[in-house]
């Protein structure tokens, strides 16, 4: 037992000064980043990091005492995170997403969402088409929740009334967040079942486009059918988007499990999934702000031109962010000038 104690006093006493010189670096490092060390001190700090995890390994090895152990251990977990961890803020992670991985993945996905738009536009077509023909398939396609009043029976001014009214003010917060989570619902849904190679995905967003060519029906009949889109406009090009990359990123999930090429299924997943996962993260952010525009601007701007032009501008800043500028930073790059 003394020798094990003298012994762990003199592999201390060896090396003891390094660890302490790594500690001091790491508090610096930790505390006020990379331009608070120099040169000297940032190249120092992998090479004493290598001589404390050889250290940890001796005394591993040796059966030294617990507390040194202790020590070691976290010192060199620190001294790991350093030398190998990430070091950027979250605020700088925000930035990257925003600026770079988020447009990113949604341009991948360009092809799929261009189908998903078709399948959901074919949805409203055959949806407004059999409405016309035979009233009755209304009731099929909006659910009495969804339709408040509103079906072929329903008079002009009963119509008009619903999408020109005014809200109180104080609800429309409460509304605001049960859109918002009932489109996360929907939009989840389309994507998880991607999994299920896409077919309950395209009948999910073929479905998702009945109801709104029925609507759209009636109130054509009563000619409000300019009225209509213009209140489903302020809100409907932004939460129409989402769901469409949300149902995108289902189709681009099947299309790893039918299609995976040369790799594995679980290797194309894992390949399909770090796009679809940041698109789908920026569907989320995409629906806060269709779940607001719809539960308070939608309710409080009551003029048609007005809620025009506020889904085209929200139209025009989406596709700009997701495709106009990549292809301006292309042709700057190839010396285009526009």
């Amino acid at each position: 037992m003394i020798e094990m104690i003298l012994s762990s006093r003199k592999f201390r006493e060896a090396r003891e000064a390094d660890w302490r010189r790594l500690e001091s670096l790491l508090k610096r490092l930790e505390a006020k980043g990379p331009a608070s060390l120099t040169d000297e001190e940032l190249i120092a700090v992998p090479v004493l990091f290598r001589a404390a995890m050889s250290s940890l390994s001796t005394a591993r090895e040796t059966l030294l005492d617990q507390a040194l152990l202790d020590y070691l251990e976290a010192l060199c977990a620190r001294a790991y995170f350093q030398v190998y961890g990430v070091r950027t803020s979250l605020g700088d992670q925000i930035f990257s997403f925003l600026r770079d991985t988020w447009p990113r993945s949604v341009r991948d996905l360009r092809w799929e969402i261009c189908g998903s738009v078709f399948i959901f536009g074919l949805g409203a077509v055959i949806g407004y088409l059999l409405v016309r023909a035979d009233p009755e398939w209304y009731f099929a396609f909006v659910p009495e929740v969804m339709a408040q009043g509103r079906d072929p029976s329903a008079a002009h001014e009963a119509l008009k009334k619903i999408i020109s009214h005014k809200e109180n003010i104080d609800v429309l917060g409460l509304f605001a967040t049960f859109l918002f989570t009932h489109n996360i619902q929907v939009s989840l849904t389309v994507f998880a079942l991607g999994f299920a190679l896409g077919a309950p995905t395209l009948l999910l967003t073929f479905n998702n486009g009945l109801p709104l060519g029925a609507m759209l029906e009636i109130y054509t009949r009563q000619g409000l059918g300019i009225d209509f889109v213009g209140w489903l406009f302020i809100h409907g090009t932004t939460e129409i988007f989402a769901l469409c990359i949300a149902s995108a990123a289902g189709f681009r999930l099947a299309r790893a499990l039918a299609f995976p090429g040369g790799a594995t299924r679980l290797a194309a997943l894992a390949t399909a999934g770090r796009t679809t996962g940041a698109a789908m993260i920026g569907v989320l952010i995409m629906l806060v702000i269709a779940g607001l525009l719809e539960g308070i601007g939608r309710q409080v701007i009551n003029d048609t031109g007005a809620r025009f032009a506020i889904g085209s501008v929200f139209l025009v800043l989406w596709l700009s962010y997701f495709f106009l500028t990549p292809l301006r930073r292309l042709g700057e790059a190839r010396g285009w000038r526009g």
